[in-house]
This record gives C-alpha cells, sequence and structure tokens, in this order.
C-alpha cells in the first residue's frame, strides 16, 4: 500500500510562504506597538516582500514540485517551475514597489488609514498572488485567486468614511463573487467529466471524455474562461476598473493594475494552454475575440477623458490598463492556433514584465503629483518639467515606453513580440485591429507627455520628496532604461518552459 504522507519542499513554497509569515508577524505586532511607531510596520512588510523575492534565487537552478500523488509524480499541486518564478518575481516585486508608495501614502494620510490591518492585508493578497502561478490543480488555483482577490476587496474601501472608497470596493467586490461563482460552477463541470482536479490529467482525460458530457465539458471551458476574464478586466467584464482605481488609495490602484493582472493572466495562462490545449479550437477564437473588443474599449475609453476633470489622470491610467489587457490577451489567443504554445505564452509573459515595470513608475509620479493636487488630473501635470525635471523626464518616458515609442524601447520590443505572436499563428486580422489601436493610445499618451513640457499655468511648488516615493520611482526608472538598452534580455528571461 502506498504511503499518503506527502514530503514538503520548504523551498519551493518559501516565497508566498514567507510573505504570509510576515503579514501574520505584521497583524500581530500591530496590537503591541504604540501609534507613534506603526511606521515600523510598513519597513518591516518592505523587508518581508524584499526577503520573499531574494527566495527565489534558490529556485533557479532547476524545477521543483511538491504537494504531489503518491501515484503519479507528475500531478503535484504546486510547481516552480521557470513560469511560476517569472510571474512570482513580477507579483512580488510589483507588490515591493506598491509597498513603498504605501509607505509615503499612509504617512500623509494622518492616521485615516488603519496602517497594522493595510500592511496584514497587502501582504496577504501578495501571498495569494505568489501562489496563484505555482498552483496545478484547479482548486488551489481558485484558494490563491481568492487568497489574492479577498484582501484587495478591503484595501480598495479602507479609507474611513469616504464614500467613493466605498462604493469602488463594492463594486469590485461584487464583480469579482461573481467572477468566482462562475469559475466554480466551470470548475465543477470539468471535474465531474474528468474526475481529477490536476491540471496535467484533466489535460489527457478531457479528451476522452464520453459523448453524453461532451456538452456538459464544454460548457465547463467556457464559464471556466469567463471567471478568469472577468480577473483580467477584459471587456466586457471590465465596468468596475476605472471607479475602483480612483476610490482606491493610489499605491493599491497602482498594485492591482500590475500584480491584479498578473494573477488573472496567469490563472488563464494554466487554464488554457496546461489545462485544456485539446479545447483551443473553444478558447483561441474566444479569447482572441475577448482580446480586440479589450483594446478597442480600453484605448477609447482613455482617449476620452477630459483632462480637467478630477482624478483624469488616474481614469486615464485606468483605462490604459485595460487596454494593455487587450494586448496581453493576444498571444494567449495565439497559442490556441500556434504550434509553439511555450513561446506564444512566453510573449504575454515578457509584455507583462514590461507594463508591470513603467506602469507601476508612472503611477508612481502620480502619487508625487497628489501630493500637490489631490484631484490628479490630467492638467495638474502642466509644467511639471519647470518644478521638477527629473520626475517630469521620468514620466515622459514611462508614457511613451506604454506607447511603444523610442526612447521607450522596451515599450517597442514588448509591441513587437506580441505583434510576432499574433502573425505567426496565422491572426493577421488581430494584428491589425492592434497596429489600429497602437496608433489611437499614441494620441492620449503623447498629449500627456507634451503637457509635462508645457509652461507652467502658475508658479511651480517645490516641495521635498519622500525617500520612499524616491525610490520607487528610481528603481522603476532603473529597470525601464536597463532593459530599454537590452531588450532582448526580457524575452530570453520570460521564457516560460511549461513544456
Amino acid at each position: 500500500m502506498s504511503s499518503l504522507v506527502q514530503s514538503v519542499d520548504w523551498l519551493a513554497i518559501a516565497p508566498p510562504t514567507l510573505t504570509a509569515v510576515v503579514g501574520l508577524v505584521v497583524l500581530v505586532a500591530d496590537l503591541f506597538i504604540g501609534e507613534e511607531k506603526k511606521a515600523v510596520l510598513g519597513w518591516v512588510s518592505v523587508a518581508g516582500l524584499a526577503a520573499s523575492a531574494l527566495m527565489l534565487l534558490p529556485l533557479l537552478d532547476g524545477d521543483r514540485a511538491t504537494f504531489c500523488l503518491t501515484g503519479d509524480a507528475h500531478a503535484c499541486s504546486y510547481t516552480a517551475d521557470r513560469f511560476t518564478l517569472v510571474i512570482q518575481f513580477l507579483v512580488l516585486g510589483g507588490a515591493l514597489l506598491a509597498a513603498l508608495l504605501s509607505v509615503t501614502a499612509l504617512k500623509d494620510a494622518n492616521k485615516e488609514l488603519p496602517e497594522g490591518e493595510f500592511w496584514f492585508l497587502l501582504l496577504s493578497s501578495a501571498a495569494g498572488a505568489a501562489l496563484l502561478p505555482a498552483s496545478r490543480d484547479l482548486a488551489t488555483l481558485i484558494v490563491a485567486l481568492e487568497v489574492a482577490s479577498l484582501p484587495a476587496f478591503a484595501l480598495v474601501g479602507i479609507k474611513r468614511g469616504d464614500k467613493k472608497s466605498s462604493e469602488a470596493a463594492l463594486k469590485f467586490f461584487l464583480s469579482s463573487v461573481t467572477a468566482t461563482a462562475v469559475s466554480l460552477m466551470g470548475v465543477s463541470f470539468v471535474y465531474a467529466t474528468t474526475g481529477t482536479l490536476y491540471l496535467t490529467q484533466i489535460a489527457d482525460k478531457i479528451q476522452h471524455v464520453d459523448g453524453q458530457f461532451h456538452t456538459l465539458a464544454q460548457a465547463g471551458v467556457v464559464l471556466t474562461l469567463v471567471g478568469f476574464a472577468f480577473k483580467t478586466a477584459a471587456v466586457p467584464f471590465h465596468f468596475w476598473v476605472p471607479d475602483t482605481y480612483v476610490g482606491a488609495p493610489l499605491p493599491i490602484a497602482a498594485y492591482l493594475s500590475v500584480v491584479g493582472k498578473a494573477v488573472g493572466f496567469s490563472g488563464l495562462i494554466l487554464v488554457t494552454v496546461v489545462a485544456l490545449p485539446s479545447y483551443a479550437d473553444v478558447w483561441g477564437p474566444a479569447l482572441a475575440a475577448l482580446a480586440a473588443l479589450t483594446m478597442t474599449v480600453g484605448n477609447v475609453g482613455a482617449l476620452r477623458q477630459q483632462a480637467t476633470r478630477a482624478y483624469s489622470a488616474v481614469r486615464l491610467l485606468a483605462w490604459s490598463s485595460v487596454g494593455q489587457a487587450g494586448y496581453l490577451l493576444v498571444p494567449i489567443a495565439s497559442a490556441g492556433y500556434s504550434k509553439d504554445a511555450d513561446k506564444a505564452v512566453g510573449s504575454t509573459v515578457a509584455y507583462a514584465l514590461m507594463y508591470a515595470a513603467v506602469n507601476l513608475g508612472a503611477f508612481a509620479v502620480a502619487a508625487l503629483v497628489a501630493r500637490t493636487s489631490p484631484l490628479n488630473r490630467i492638467s495638474d501635470y502642466r509644467g511639471l518639467y519647470a518644478s521638477r525635471p527629473l520626475s517630469a523626464l521620468l514620466l515622459g518616458f514611462f508614457l511613451l515606453c506604454l506607447a511603444g515609442l523610442p526612447p521607450g524601447i522596451i515599450g517597442l520590443f514588448a509591441k513587437v513580440t506580441v505583434f510576432s505572436a499574433a502573425v505567426d499563428a496565422g491572426l493577421g486580422w488581430l494584428a491589425v485591429i492592434m497596429a489600429v489601436n497602437v496608433v489611437i493610445a499614441l494620441f492620449y499618451y503623447l498629449q500627456w507627455t507634451t503637457l509635462l513640457f508645457r509652461a507652467p499655468e502658475g508658479e511651480p511648488e517645490k516641495h521635498r520628496v519622500p525617500a520612499p516615493l524616491t525610490a520607487a520611482i528610481a528603481l522603476t526608472a532603473v529597470l525601464g532604461i536597463a532593459l530599454s538598452g537590452a531588450p532582448q534580455l526580457v524575452l530570453r528571461f520570460s521564457a516560460t518552459g511549461l513544456f
């Protein structure tokens, strides 16, 4: 009789585990630390996220798996392969930069935000987000998705007495709960037809489903995809994004724009490419249509933002993130048509890495401007070069990266990899739609960029920039500039090794 006792590879599970442990330490420490020393909790959280990211280094020497079935070494619940490590790096790095922005935001909030709860929720969400790309069974995948999402609802609505924040949290909560319910129904249908939750076993067994269960299996595939489309903010499941970003504290909006997307897209990749490759004729066309719709609606929404409207800068970044989600969907859709699905998925991961670095940089500069202009209108950025030349130059660089224009070589490189993925898969029509959307996006990115260098309307204000905010802007700038100098590193780093 085979043993049911499973060995645990503690090194493999160290990154999400350490993040969760630091979260619990912060929650308990909050009970014993006086109000005047609460800032320590922030720095403990930053150190914990940095240590979790460093725990990825020992895992680079080879693939690891744990929580495996005793009778089948290939059926594991947790796998630390190349794909997992790249996404965990993105998640923990994004959470670290969001934490640096949060240190300043909490200090400026002047006790309006509960610090202990804030850091516990951020670390809990980051732990769930780091667990998700390693999940190789549907139960662990859904649990990781909810561990990443549930604390995020509370973080969006954490501003005390702020109606806008509460409304944003409610919209986010209702849309996400709907997505989870739909996903769970889809998962239950897939389990009913295959008798397993392990992704590798599903890939094999779903090809041999009895004819009477074929419709049930197809319904399960579609419902699971719809649930993840909510999480990725794909149109028409995007309606919560602009209000949520505006209502949330700015560092949390930055966190959702990068880490939230990484969670949704890594889950989508695992479900489609790993678990359901035999249903590529179902999810390939569906994701291609979603990609076209998402990038078009997102960019048109960003184009319609009025510069003088309150929070228009954050709204533009929110709509821009919806448009970028469309670009990220293109290579996943291409994987359904391509013979080299691994290369197509690698293009999505490469684009996600570029987007994470420059989008967090744009949010970091937005957080700097928000300290003197709380309404964060696009018009508030007029003449930023006169008062803060370096910040203006960096924001211009980040926006040009998002647009895909030199000197933002990394943005151009990432878009070319996505284009090539679509063309190689025979999706020429999708490449054309993407080209049109890139031109639309150029207009609003360049409009904002030129505003930075115009003459200011009043006397430019100068304020001291806090060290954590400076560190966040500097880190994203160094990453963006370094990758623009050697963009091929991104593609080499993002080779997923899923197969």
